[in-house]
């Protein structure tokens, strides 16, 4: 008796053994299943991915603009591509350590912008300039040829590039401000009329930097 029961449990221990060998491999297909589940799910979530888009969301200008915004970018990107054009004229040509100084720092500055600015447009489909008819409110013409606010007129420009020494500085520390000016007034008018937060944030800016830039000039033109 003892023999036949040992020969009965031996089939049924082998069935054993292979119902634990399927249960184990069916949770084990299981997990490989649910692990590339979840793999797949986090596509364009990780940290890493989130941070690339907010980044190059930023520079975008992300959220609703209006007109008023538009008419910011298209008008300050011809008048900061003036002013990196007379702080380039300061080398060779300046003598006042301040005046290259600061002329270093409003290209180092405004070149950036500019190209932040032509981003924006282009997320927006706007062109990158438009006719002075096209943006009212910026022709207030003191650069004396009735372009935009602040911006030299081709003769400015040239007596500029004619003059050297303390002249220069003197030229450029006159003209920058007037030039400043007309980009604070701008950023005013951005502030005042525009919906896009990048943009505004940028009108901020140039009010607070040149501004200061302003005050320093005047302060070098007192000594000069």
């Amino acid at each position: 008796m003892t023999a036949f029961k040992r020969a009965l449990r031996r089939p049924a221990s082998r069935r054993l053994a292979l119902v634990s060998a399927v249960a184990a491999g069916g949770l084990l297909l299981a997990a490989c299943s649910g692990s590339n589940s979840m793999s797949g799910m986090d596509h364009g979530s990780s940290p890493s991915s989130s941070a690339s888009t907010k980044e190059s969301g930023s520079a975008a200008a992300p959220g609703a603009f209006d007109d008023a915004d538009v008419k910011f970018a298209q008008g300050m990107i011809p008048h900061h591509e003036q002013a990196v054009e007379m702080a380039k004229l300061a080398d060779g040509r300046a003598s006042d350590a301040e005046i290259k100084t600061l002329a270093a720092d409003i290209e180092k500055a405004q070149d950036p912008e500019i190209q932040t600015m032509k981003s924006w447009l282009k997320s927006w489909g706007k062109p990158e300039s438009a006719s002075e008819s096209s943006m009212p409110g910026m022709d207030h013409g003191t650069g004396g040829d009735g372009s935009m606010s602040g911006m030299m007129s081709a003769t400015a420009m040239e007596e500029l590039k004619t003059a050297k020494g303390a002249d220069f500085d003197r030229k450029f520390a006159q003209m920058m401000i007037e030039h400043h000016n007309g980009a604070i007034s701008m950023a005013k008018d951005e502030q005042k009329n525009g919906r896009n937060s990048a943009a505004k944030k940028l009108a901020d800016d140039v009010i607070k930097n040149q501004t200061a830039e302003v005050e320093k000039m005047r302060k070098i033109l007192d000594r000069l």
